[in-house]
């Protein structure tokens, strides 16, 4: 089975959020989160998927999404890429 580890942003018009997270059905929960069904964090709220990677193993993904939890400055390279395209 494949899992994921994904960032999410939220862009307002005062600063843009991101949310990572892990899961084997990557399209099943962005609509969750977009559908305020997600995780706390993320209700009310729309997202856009910006980086997502595939791993063979659920603790290989959860080792990776606390890194990128922790690691701001590659999430904040990951949203600055992602908004220089935009």
């Amino acid at each position: 089975m494949k899992f994921f580890v994904y960032l999410l942003i939220n862009v307002n018009t005062n600063r843009t959020t991101s949310y990572v997270g892990y899961t084997s059905d990557i399209e099943n929960r962005l609509a969750l989160h977009n559908t305020s069904r997600g995780a706390k964090f993320t209700k009310g709220r729309k997202w856009t998927l910006i980086y997502k990677r595939c791993y063979n193993s659920k603790s290989l993904a959860m080792k990776n999404e606390y890194l990128l939890k922790k690691n701001y400055k590659k999430r904040n390279l990951l949203k600055k890429k992602f908004l220089e395209k935009n």
